[in-house]
């Protein structure tokens, strides 16, 4: 299905393929010379990362991540696919937020004199991530406070740059998700005073853990029905060009740089429920539309045998789901001149750290008297973000087949 990926989003080529070719010499330079950590390296966007960075020799390259099981997998990947380097290359199953990971640091730059870059993909990155409380607070925590604390980190070990993922849902949010990493940016932005950094505002890659293009395969593999909404589209990459987006975003971007891929509202706007149907007639199944969730979960069998398959399609109507992507404002400074498929935004040392020192106080506030309700979260996020157009309908996607 992997070499299918292009097809099934409706693009024919590799997005970035010419940008990684002009900037090939600097970027295996750079690599081969330097010492790189990457944060939530287990998961589709980190490992992609480490695949780049392995496939041009480096120094030392040391991958943190929380799910010791995809750490195991990434590690028999890269052994199994591209062999062995020169350079040192270990995987830690650590929490970055944790007092270990601190220690881990504090030993690293002891054993190596710490890192040249460090890449962060470690995200909370679901929209049904805001239901509850609960999980929003972690989904604070990991987008914006264990960011801001990695990114001192990286500042006080004197690394020469820190990169960390954001998100297409940064653009004008609508969702709590999507707002924490607009917060995250402005954290971020403070931090550039003492510590290079950049960025990049990504599509959805496609077939990422998780993703609803991921639950195709599981659906399948497990005879299940397909279900999708029809009427939100959305802008793919693949997991090597959001690999490659991030590589050449750390390595070749200015302070405080946003990237993001230059596609097409007209030609790379797709919708779910069109992604379904390419999938199934890749697998040759021919789409039958059921009128209901019931009716698609009895028809599997039935339908498989004559080698059709029962998808379910619907009106979005849950909370925090925008029917279109955007990579930026009307109000941010572009520069689409540099790269062949790759925009910049050009951000200027820009923070209001009376605010930013105010929401570390709420939040800190709520975590002290030991509960909190999620619109009292909600709250402090409008006063952050004063357009932010949080869309609250009431339902959740975990109520979705």
């Amino acid at each position: 299905m992997k070499d299918d990926i292009l097809a099934l989003v409706g693009r024919g080529n590799p997005l970035f393929e010419k940008d990684i070719e002009n900037n090939e010499r600097e970027l295996s330079d750079t690599v081969s010379s330097s010492r790189f950590l990457v944060i939530g390296g287990a998961g589709t966007i980190g490992s992609a990362i480490c695949r780049e960075l392995f496939d041009r020799n480096p120094k030392v390259l040391h991958v943190v991540d929380i799910s010791e099981n995809n750490m195991v997998e990434l590690v028999r990947d890269i052994r199994s696919s591209k062999g062995y380097g020169d350079g040192e290359f270990a995987t830690f199953a650590i929490d970055c937020g944790s007092p270990i990971f601190e220690a881990f640091i504090e030993g690293q730059k002891k054993r190596i004199g710490g890192y040249d870059y460090i890449f962060n993909t470690s995200a909370l990155k679901h929209v049904r991530s805001e239901k509850d409380p609960y999980t929003l607070m972690r989904m604070i925590d990991t987008n914006i406070f264990n960011t801001d604390e990695t990114m001192r980190m990286a500042s006080d070990m004197g690394a020469r740059k820190y990169f960390c993922v954001s998100t297409d849902k940064a653009a004008n949010p609508v969702n709590m998700m999507g707002a924490s990493k607009r917060i995250m940016e402005m954290y971020l932005n403070r931090r550039s005073e003492t510590m290079p950094v950049s960025t990049a505002r990504f599509a959805n890659v496609a077939f990422s853990d998780g993703s609803l293009l991921y639950g195709f395969n599981k659906r399948i593999e497990k005879g299940q029905p397909i279900s999708a909404p029809c009427d939100v589209r959305r802008y793919f990459v693949t997991p090597k060009e959001a690999g490659e987006l991030c590589l050449l975003s750390c390595l070749t971007g200015k302070n405080r740089d946003i990237y993001f891929p230059k596609l097409d509202e007209e030609l790379n706007l797709v919708t779910f429920s069109s992604i379904a149907e390419k999938y199934l007639e890749n697998l040759g199944y021919e789409p039958v539309k059921c009128a209901t969730e019931q009716e698609a979960r009895d028809r599997v069998s039935e339908l498989k045998v004559a080698r059709k398959y029962p998808v379910y399609f619907f009106e979005s109507d849950t909370t925090g789901e925008k029917d279109f992507e955007e990579f930026y404002t009307s109000d941010e400074t572009l520069d689409m001149g540099r790269f062949d498929s790759i925009g910049i935004i050009k951000n200027n040392l820009n923070y209001e750290g009376s605010k930013l020192d105010e929401f570390t106080k709420q939040i800190k506030a709520l975590k002290d008297r030991g509960y909190w309700e999620r619109d009292e979260l909600i709250a402090l996020f409008n006063e952050m973000i004063p357009n932010f157009n949080h869309k609250e309908t009431g339902k959740f996607l975990d109520g979705r087949m």
